[in-house]
């Protein structure tokens, strides 16, 4: 029986949008990435991986650069890159994805944002993901130090792969054009007046008509925030789902952290709350469809969307339950060395 697997997608292009001029978003240079995944790679060779498999990419080649760079270290396991063409687009990642999936991994670390998530999960099926943020707008992706990212990662593909209390599936967004499922996401399906996909990313609210959150999580950033901004008296932690909203000019305002260092108010129309497998058709007119932030689609006039909230989305690690579990199950200790 082959040693466990563990696989690693670091986009190189992540966290580089035009947020970044209109907003204050941190920048992530692939220098950082790479100090990232160097430590991803140590605790995972701490906790027994001696094998990994990462996504090939020519922008900067991280994975060979964390593997070189440590002077001091000499690594036991093996990292080799995956036999797949490089496109340079999210392609890459889905790619990079269904051949971990094929390859048997236990578990897919990724670097990146909600986009790169996404585009991950396409291909990823039941690997369970610890993703590290990377991006911009992240409510995917956490705020994770890679030396705890690869410890999870590794204890759950040598030791938990099995276990329900640490991996959750998450939600995720269907959507329909024309009565034909064309794309997923992971965090919000956003629909604007804006005509053509552009700089893709999406900030201004007042070109917004109307949105769909896979899940409300007070604290969030970006459009999800949105849903946060709206809680009552009436929610329950751990029971919310999705929402539908429709936004308003002249309607009621709630005060919204958009991107990082942009706050602002927002006036809502209507909102109602989503369970799964409900159903929302957007109002019909030309614009845009941005999934997890960024604009994908260009719509007609005659567009009839359509997105459903889905039970069935990726798995993700719980990392602090890993290793609290790990711990109680004595994978983190032994005997006195002599």
């Amino acid at each position: 029986m082959s040693s466990p697997l563990v696989g690693i997608i670091a986009n190189p292009a992540s966290g580089r949008d035009i947020r970044r001029l209109v907003a204050h978003g941190t920048v992530f240079d692939n220098n950082e990435k790479t100090a990232i995944v160097r430590r991803v790679l140590v605790a995972l060779e701490a906790v027994g991986i001696r094998r990994v498999a990462y996504m090939p990419e020519h922008d900067f080649g991280i994975l060979p650069r964390a593997l070189t760079a440590l002077n001091d270290h000499t690594f036991s396991l093996e990292a080799a890159p995956l036999e797949m063409p490089v496109l340079g687009t999210s392609a890459d990642s889905t790619r990079a994805a269904q051949q971990l999936a094929a390859l048997g991994a236990g578990c897919i670390i990724t670097l990146g944002g909600d986009g790169t998530n996404r585009a991950v999960a396409r291909g990823c099926g039941a690997v369970p993901l610890v993703p590290i943020s990377t991006g911009t707008n992240n409510v995917f992706p956490t705020f994770l130090e890679g030396t705890i990212a690869g410890m999870a990662a590794g204890l759950v593909a040598r030791n938990m792969r099995d276990g329900k209390a640490v991996i959750r599936q998450v939600p995720r967004l269907e959507v329909h054009i024309d009565g034909v499922a064309v794309e997923s996401a992971l965090v919000d399906v956003v629909v604007s007046s804006l005509p053509f996909v552009g700089a893709r990313a999406l900030w201004d609210t007042s070109v917004v008509r109307e949105v769909v959150l896979a899940r409300v999580i007070p604290g969030a950033i970006g459009f999800s925030a949105l849903g946060g901004a709206l809680l009552d008296s009436s929610y329950a932690r751990g029971e919310c789902t999705g929402m539908h909203i429709v936004l308003g000019a002249d309607s009621p305002e709630v005060l919204v952290p958009l991107a990082p260092g942009l706050v602002t108010w927002v006036g809502v129309a209507e909102h109602r709350w989503l369970a799964m497998d409900d159903v929302v058709r957007f109002h019909s007119g030309t614009g845009t469809l941005a999934l997890d932030g960024e604009r994908e689609i260009e719509l007609s006039p005659a567009s009839i969307v359509e997105v459903q909230l889905c039970a069935d989305g990726p798995y993700v690690v719980d990392v602090p339950a890993t290793l609290e579990g790990a711990a109680l199950a004595g994978h983190l200790s032994r005997k006195q060395v002599e």
